[in-house]
């Protein structure tokens, strides 16, 4: 089923796609908002250096300590050794000042460092000073050299440090340099003018499958505006192209669908009206659905309302008798409103659920028996009038349940011999021209051979 379709729909793509990526003028370049480049290294940056300052300066700090109390430890044992007799003065106080105020910038401070090996320095003036309280016989007090003022950190030495400012120029540049390249590499952009152009192989396709004008329009609309003046990736252009189009399809049937076994249910008996041009499968097509609604346990009467077409009643008579279900029928010529009506009033008193009216082909064309057709509907007054055509007629299909629905108004489609169409364009456009539902699809000559309308494999048929 739908094998012609399916195999010009995938040429038909293949050559869309192939054209959209071959068409290197439509290469755009195009900024577009990536992720922003990241700016926390400037902050780590800045938050040590502010550490590496205080190092340094702890490691100044930390290093006049060591030399002068070393200069301090050095001097003790040098002024016991000296022949003169004086009472040194005591020089344990020199070093507490600059214990307090070394714990004290520790303390302040608070920022661990590591350990620094520092060669001490010989204490500078220590022969010269005591050689001079030798002849004067005054001990010099040792100078104390205060700690440089860039010792004293603040009292919060983990402040958070200075936030650095990136300028938004240099970030814009950076982000619209890579943006811009990644466009121009990876993306197609196909104008309106291109478009027509190139979406004339797929209608094309289109057009030899009987799909109606009103649905190429329809699909030519929606995949325009898919890919016109939008960006395409190009290794995803095939499969862009492919979405938009299985979207448009799928959206043809939006019509409501009609449970139909749910809708018998509701009234007893339940009138069913089958309407259609000569040939067009409707007897077949109601033999089918009788069996359909045997399975579901339903009884059904049948009315032979086709007096005018030459064995027409012989032929339902069969699928009676196969079937096992009451035919109501009269002589050929007799009026077919009567034949409904009396199979309507036998359905009542047998307490039946089901009466099938069978009604002669006719083409819309042919004004008296649509008159005919018209007084059926008034007289029988069915619950559902089901129009039956042939899938295999594409277009005219088409057409003919479109007047088929002003005439009398249907309510749901029977597509019959949907088995052996190659093309599907009836089954693709009828229901979104009519505006009425597709119920069913005929699929081989056996009874069991009638398949419940479904649009997803109808979509997989087509290769969508």
């Amino acid at each position: 089923m739908f094998g012609f379709l399916k195999d010009k729909l995938k040429g038909a793509l293949s050559k869309f796609t192939k054209k959209v990526e071959e068409a290197p003028e439509e290469e755009v370049e195009v900024e577009k908002e990536l992720a922003p480049p990241k700016v926390e290294k400037p902050k780590k940056e800045s938050k040590e250096k502010p550490k590496k300052e205080k190092k340094s300066e702890l490691k100044k700090a930390e290093k006049v300590k060591e030399v002068k109390s070393k200069k301090v430890e050095k001097e003790e044992p040098i002024v016991q050794e000296e022949p003169v007799k004086v009472e040194p003065a005591p020089i344990e106080v020199a070093p507490e000042p600059v214990k307090v105020e070394e714990k004290i910038a520790v303390e302040q401070v608070k920022v661990e460092s590591e350990p620094v090996k520092v060669e001490p320095e010989p204490a500078k003036g220590g022969f010269f000073s005591r050689l001079k309280e030798t002849f004067t016989g005054k001990k010099e007090e040792p100078k104390v050299e205060q700690p440089e003022p860039v010792v004293k950190a603040p009292a919060k030495p983990k402040a958070e440090a200075p936030k650095t400012v990136v300028e938004p120029s240099k970030v814009e540049e950076s982000k619209g340099f890579f943006s811009r390249m990644t466009e121009k590499i990876t993306t197609k952009k196909v104008s309106a003018e291109a478009f027509d152009e190139l979406f004339w192989d797929l209608e094309l396709a289109l057009l030899e499958n009987n799909v109606a004008v009103e649905v190429i329009e329809k699909i030519k609309t929606d995949l325009k505006s898919s890919i016109v003046d939008k960006l395409v990736p190009r290794g995803k252009v095939e499969e862009v192209i492919a979405s938009s189009l299985h979207g448009s399809i799928e959206s043809l049937f939006t019509v409501p669908s009609i449970d139909v076994l749910s809708k018998i249910k509701e009234k007893k008996p339940f009138i069913i009206c089958f309407i259609g041009i000569n040939g067009s499968g409707k007897t077949t097509s109601i033999a089918k659905f009788t069996h359909y609604l045997q399975q579901n346990g339903l009884s059904v009467v049948l009315a032979a309302a086709d007096t005018f077409r030459a064995a027409a009643i012989d032929q339902l008579q069969i699928h009676a008798d196969n079937l096992k279900v009451k035919l109501i029928k009269h002589d050929y010529g007799s009026d077919p409103a009567a034949v409904a009506f009396d199979a309507i009033k036998h359905a009542e008193a047998s307490k039946k659920d089901v009466v099938l009216i069978d009604t002669a082909g006719r083409l819309h064309s042919n004004v008296n028996l649509i008159d005919e057709m018209k007084k059926i509907v008034r007289v029988a007054k069915p619950d559902l009038k089901i129009f039956v055509g042939e899938s295999i007629t594409g277009n005219d299909c088409v057409e003919q349940a479109k007047k088929f629905d002003e005439a009398v108004g249907i309510d749901g489609i029977i597509l019959s011999k949907a088995d052996i169409d190659e093309k599907g364009g009836a089954a693709i456009s009828v229901s979104f021209v009519t505006k009425k539902p597709i119920l069913f699809l005929g699929m081989g000559q056996e009874y069991k051979d009638l398949q419940v309308f479904d649009k997803e494999k109808l979509l997989a048929g087509i290769g969508l």
